[in-house]
């Protein structure tokens, strides 16, 4: 299951900043911009209301999801809206 924010898209298309839809919305700047860019897990009804009102849209506007499959998700695959996975190696110390 994948579920795909896409409230960078529903905020170009009203022409809204971020800074101007942080203002209205009451939530940080930097808490909007990890909702903006997908790098969040939850989302609160409460937030996602507050964005809905001042967007003058509905939440299926703002959130998507997709159904995995496994013709269409190949390992490695990038979903639009979730960060990439990183490469970097983590060597961990063995005592």
């Amino acid at each position: 299951m994948a579920i795909i924010l896409r409230l960078d898209r529903v905020m170009a298309d009203r022409k809204v900043s971020l800074n101007e839809l942080s203002d209205k919305v009451g939530i940080a700047n930097v808490n909007l911009s990890k909702i903006k860019t997908g790098k969040v897990s939850a989302i609160r009804f409460s937030t996602l209301e507050a964005i809905c009102d001042v967007l003058d849209c509905q939440p299926g506007d703002i959130i998507e999801y997709r159904r995995n499959d496994s013709s269409q998700m190949k390992k490695g695959a990038v979903i639009p809206g979730k960060p990439r996975p990183s490469r970097d190696l983590t060597l961990k110390k063995i005592n």
